[in-house]
C-alpha cells in the first residue's frame, strides 16, 4: 500500500459531517451553501446537455471558457493572459493543485506551506517526493512575517503554496504581505502555486490581489481558481489554472493523466457566468456579508469571541478567553452531540504545533439555518 495515503485519517470535513448526520445536527462545518446556485447559469448548463456537445472536449478546456477566464481576470485583476497558451480548465481546483504540484515538485525539493493548511496539499507534495516546510500562522491576524519566511526559505526551496483568501482563517492578504512573499520567491528562485479559489468572496471593500500580478512574479506563479466557489456551485468541480507557458505546458501533461478533461456542458455554463455584469459579483458579496454579520452578531451575543472574517464562507471564534478547559476539537465534538451544531476545529489544519483554541463556522446558509444554529448554541459557551 502507498504509505503516503494508506495512513491518512478520514478528513475532518467528512468526520464532522458524519457526526452532524449521526446527531441530526445543523452543519456549519463543511463549506457549502444552502442555496442551489444561480438559476440562469444552471439553465445554461441544462441547455448545453440537451443541445450541445457531450463528447470529449479539448483537454485544455473549451475555447469559449478559456477566453472567458482570461477576459474575467483582465477585467477584475488587471492580469493579461493568453487564453490559448496560459489558461487550462481542470476538474476542480483540487485537481488543479495536484497537477500544479506534480508538475513542479521532484524528490528532495522543499515546498513551503502555511499552517493552517488545506488538507490536500501535504499528501500530494509527499507523493511527488517533496519535503514540506511548515510556517505557523497565528490568530487573530494570521499575517506573514519576514522572520517566519527567512526561517524556511533555502537554496532547496522549489515552491511555495499560498492560499489567499485563506481558508479557514478568512484573511484577505494585503499587498505588503504579497510583496514580501514575492521578494523571497525571487531571491530563492521559487515557484508560487497560488490557491485563490476564494478570490471573489471578499468583504468590507477589500479586493483580492493575485500574486501573479505582483512585479517579478508573472513567470513564476501558477494561479488557481474555482468556478464552484465563484458561483456557489461547489459540486460542479470546475477549476482554472493560469500560468506562463513553460509552467502551464507541464501542468497540462499531468492533467492529461489525472482527469484529462472536464464536462463540456458545465464549461459552457461557467463561460457564460464569468461574463456576467459586475452587479452579480458585488451582490453575491453583499448577500454573503449579510449572512456573515448575522452569524457573527448572534455568536457575539451568546458570548463567543469572533475574529473578523474578511473573506471566504467562514468566520472563526477564539475560545481561549472563555476558559473552557477544552481543545477546539473537544469543543466541536461537544457541540455537535449536545447542541446539534457542527463546526470545524482549526487545529485540524495544522500538522504540527497547532493552534488549538479556534473554531470555524460556515455562514453560507439561509437565515433560518443560521438562526436555528444560534438558538441551539445559546448556552454552549457555559460548561455545565
Amino acid at each position: 500500500m502507498n504509505k503516503v495515503f494508506a495512513g491518512l485519517p478520514v478528513t475532518v470535513f467528512e468526520a464532522m459531517s458524519q457526526l452532524a448526520r449521526d446527531n441530526g445536527a445543523i452543519n456549519l462545518g463543511q463549506g457549502f451553501p444552502d442555496d442551489p446556485g444561480p438559476e440562469d447559469i444552471r439553465r445554461v448548463a441544462a441547455d448545453a446537455v440537451m443541445n450541445g456537445n457531450n463528447q470529449y472536449p479539448s483537454m485544455m478546456g473549451i475555447p469559449e471558457l478559456r477566453q472567458a477566464i482570461a477576459s474575467h481576470y483582465h477585467h477584475w485583476h488587471g492580469v493579461d493572459l493568453d487564453p490559448m497558451a496560459e489558461v487550462m480548465v481542470t476538474s476542480g481546483a483540487t485537481e488543479a493543485l495536484t497537477a500544479s504540484i506534480l508538475a513542479v515538485v521532484e524528490p528532495g525539493d522543499e515546498v513551503i506551506v502555511f499552517q493552517p493548511v488545506y488538507d490536500s496539499y501535504l499528501p500530494i507534495i509527499r507523493q511527488a517526493g517533496g519535503i514540506p516546510k511548515l510556517v505557523r500562522l497565528e490568530p487573530p491576524h494570521w499575517r506573514l512575517t519576514e522572520d517566519a519566511l527567512r526561517a524556511v526559505f533555502s537554496p532547496k526551496t522549489k515552491a511555495v503554496i499560498f492560499n489567499n483568501p485563506l481558508n479557514p482563517a478568512a484573511v484577505v492578504y494585503p499587498r505588503e504581505d504579497l510583496e514580501l512573499l514575492a521578494r523571497f520567491c525571487q531571491e530563492f528562485d521559487a515557484i508560487a502555486i497560488c490557491d485563490e479559489v476564494w478570490e471573489h468572496v471578499t468583504f468590507d471593500g477589500l479586493q483580492h490581489q493575485p500574486l501573479l500580478g505582483i512585479p517579478g512574479m508573472r513567470d513564476r506563479t501558477i494561479k488557481i481558481g474555482s468556478a464552484g466557489k465563484i458561483f456557489s456551485l461547489t459540486g460542479w468541480k470546475i477549476g482554472f489554472v493560469c500560468a506562463a507557458p513553460p509552467l502551464l505546458r507541464v501542468a497540462a501533461k499531468v492533467h492529461q493523466f489525472l482527469t484529462f478533461t472536464t464536462p463540456p456542458n458545465l464549461q459552457v455554463a461557467v463561460a457564460y457566468g464569468l461574463g456576467k455584469a459586475d452587479d452579480y459579483f458585488l451582490q453575491m458579496r453583499q448577500e454573503l456579508a449579510r449572512s456573515r454579520d448575522r452569524l457573527a452578531s448572534g455568536l457575539q451575543n451568546i458570548g463567543f469571541p469572533v475574529i473578523r472574517s474578511q473573506g471566504t464562507y467562514f468566520l472563526t471564534v477564539d475560545l481561549s478567553p472563555l476558559g473552557l478547559n477544552e481543545s477546539d476539537e473537544a469543543f466541536c465534538r461537544r457541540i455537535v452531540t449536545e447542541y446539534k451544531v457542527a463546526a470545524i476545529p482549526v487545529s485540524a489544519f495544522y500538522e504540527n504545533n497547532p493552534v488549538t483554541s479556534v473554531v470555524r463556522f460556515c455562514f453560507a446558509k439561509t437565515d433560518a439555518t443560521i438562526d436555528a444554529a444560534l438558538e441551539r448554541l445559546s448556552d454552549a459557551v457555559h460548561r455545565r
